[in-house]
């Protein structure tokens, strides 16, 4: 696309987004909305009127230097944001004074914050300052976030802002235009640019919140045409670094955050070119749109690496991915979507941004697409409904080679019985953990052999201390630890030599782990897992040749399980989560000895996920020599 759009091919800033302002009553009367929706918002828009506005304090601001943590200052902002979210609802639907007054408040108080980056973010700190620098303002994925926030508000109630605080609407523009319209054009080194061949889900998200702004909050002329053309171009840089196959290294629930934004900023822009631009979709996002079902184990579960979560604990705009689907006629990927619309219950929360919500809230599809919820009995897949039931596609066989991704269940949409997945690739990807060949298991839909994900966010998470952080370890994912040695961080550490087939009666997955592993002791490390669909047990051959050592350190098997574990001398059983069944581990030689190390979890994002524990099977292998084998199996009991 070129860095500045065609003259007189957008529409008027009022008529961009796709969406209809407040003032169109055949939209925004209460009684034509999803009432559950309506309910949710009001209940929450209520309990804020009784209390002040959050406030993200310098000193919170501060403690990202100071001691690590950027949660305190950033829930703060994001209460904020979404206070103001909500009022913006409730002024749409209701008109009535307070609540737009409320909307004024929160705007203004938007355009007092001395900055909208977030603190992990700023560079202010590598300077040697403490406190926000207004004259250097920082574009992050916070203030793109505001920016494009402040754009829907303005779109939705722009005649009612202006009735009822004149002046608002200009000083929007101008805090907008000076902390992210003029330094985006201005300053050519920000990272997320993806100006070098090294686009992750900066690039999509803020170019997406930037097209926004700039398509709403500008006036008609070049520099509008310039500003919606480098944003467009920006999308285009990470669209053409999504790999043939869809997958997103960062892991599935980073979808939302990278290939979704894209794709919601191509459906925009769209909208505001009458379909001139952004309408084509190449075929690498056809098949991302397919990424998030394939990616799916069963329920809220998913086959999750990287800083991926294993759980959807959060509300995603499920509808977004029914939009595309719909766009780009995958019906697999739309009956996944649809298998989370559930009648009854509210269609979205504004916690995921407030356009995200505002299209939820008006797409008459959606409204009327699929079913209502999962039936609650574990492993099942379909979902009933007040109309026909909609099945969740749980494809049989899945195979990503851009990110050595393999995934194989027994039979096409169910979910029942054990699920094996393994991934290969690199310990050099976006939002990378050290799991090179690490294994996840699932039983009836549930992980029971699990990547733990991330916990919480802090200054070590993308610093250089990164790996020291427990869950990116290899130490803590299922991999060998050869001779005391975990796997390394960067590309360089590696899969090699992978192979993969898929077959009526069996699928497997075998490669090399040699090389993700910084020695020059080890000539090979073959792990083969094979899933038998007719008796649903994982097989799992470990076949090593190392060079002979006078006194090695120890080498072990991990494997990181989440539920019960009942140990034996010669097996595991392991009962899973949420009642979803038990299966028995077992191994041969069985005279490898087996321990246990149980992780206690403290962190909300593990324990959200896992419960208050995670524990390490350690298979201790030394005593089988340099040159050895391993086979370990899972089956239900």
């Amino acid at each position: 696309m070129p860095n500045s759009t065609p003259a007189g091919l957008l529409a008027a800033p009022s008529d961009s987004l796709p969406v209809p302002p407040a003032s169109d009553r055949g939209v925004w009367s209460a009684e034509r909305l999803d009432q559950p929706t309506l309910a949710a918002v009001r209940k929450r828009a209520a309990a804020d009127v009784v209390r002040p506005w959050p406030v993200p304090l310098a000193s919170a601001f501060a403690r990202f230097r100071r001691d690590g943590d950027r949660t305190e200052y950033e829930n703060a902002v994001w209460a904020r944001d979404k206070r103001l979210s909500r009022a913006a609802v409730m002024a749409a639907v209701t008109l009535e004074p307070g609540w737009i007054d409320a909307v004024v408040d929160g705007m203004s108080l938007l355009c007092e914050q001395s900055t909208w980056c977030w603190p992990a973010h700023d560079d202010v700190f590598e300077r040697g300052g403490m406190v926000p620098d207004i004259a250097r303002p920082y574009l992050d994925l916070g203030a793109g976030e505001v920016a494009a926030q402040l754009a829907w508000i303005d779109h939705l109630l722009g005649a009612q802002l202006d009735e009822r605080a004149p002046g608002l609407r200009a000083r929007v523009r101008h805090e907008v235009d000076v902390r992210v319209l003029t330094p985006f054009v201005a300053r050519r080194d920000w990272h997320w640019l993806g100006l070098h061949g090294d686009a992750h889900n900066w690039t999509a998200w803020i170019h997406g919140n930037l097209l926004v702004a700039g398509l709403v909050l500008m006036p008609e002329g070049e520099a509008r045409n310039r500003v919606v053309g480098m944003a467009a171009e920006g999308v285009d840089r990470y669209v053409a670094d999504v790999p043939p196959d869809g997958a997103i290294d960062e892991g599935a629930g980073y979808w939302w955050l990278g290939a979704c934004r894209a794709l919601e900023a191509l459906d925009i822009l769209a909208h505001a070119s009458g379909g001139a631009l952004g309408g084509d979709l190449p075929n690498s996002l056809r098949e991302t749109i397919a990424f998030p079902h394939r990616m799916h184990l069963g329920g809220d579960w998913h086959l999750n690496f990287a800083d991926g979560q294993a759980r959807t604990t959060a509300v995603q705009p499920w509808d977004a991915l029914h939009r595309a689907a719909r766009r780009a006629g995958d019906a697999s990927a739309a009956a996944y979507a649809a298998t989370h619309r559930r009648p009854g219950k509210p269609l979205a929360r504004v916690d995921g941004g407030l356009g995200w919500f505002l299209r939820t809230l008006t797409d008459a599809d959606w409204a009327v697409a699929g079913a209502a919820g999962a039936s609650g009995a574990v492993g099942e897949s379909e979902v009933a409904g007040d109309s026909e039931a909609v099945s969740a596609p749980l494809p049989r066989d899945v195979w990503l080679p851009s990110t050595q991704v393999f995934l194989a269940r027994r039979a096409t949409g169910s979910s029942h019985g054990l699920t094996l997945a393994l991934k290969g690739g690199h310990n050099g990807e976006n939002h990378n953990h050290n799991d090179v060949g690490t294994v996840v298991v699932a039983l009836n839909g549930i992980p029971l052999i699990v990547d733990p994900g991330r916990p919480t966010y802090t200054a070590q998470t993308f610093g250089p201390d990164r790996y020291g952080i427990w869950t990116m370890q290899s130490s803590w994912h299922s991999v060998p630890e050869i001779r005391g040695t975990p796997q390394s961080a960067g590309a360089e550490f590696q899969a090699r030599d992978v192979d993969t087939f898929a077959e009526d009666a069996a699928a497997g997955i075998a490669l090399d782990l040699a090389a993700a592993y910084p020695r020059t002791d080890i000539i090979s490390w073959r792990r083969e897992a094979r899933l038998d669909r007719a008796t649903g047990q994982v097989t799992v051959d470990e076949a090593w040749e190392l060079d002979a050592a006078d006194d090695p350190e120890p080498t072990r098997l991990h494997l990181i399980v989440a539920g019960a574990v009942d140990l034996s001398e010669d097996q595991v059983v392991i009962t899973a989560l949420e009642g979803a069944g038990k299966a028995r581990l077992r191994w041969d030689p069985v005279t490898v000895p087996l321990t246990a190390t149980v992780r206690e979890l403290d962190d909300p994002y593990l324990t959200d996920i896992w419960g208050d524990r995670l524990t390490r099977l350690e298979l201790d292998v030394t005593g089988l020599g340099p040159v050895g084998r391993l086979r370990w199996s899972l089956a239900v009991c």
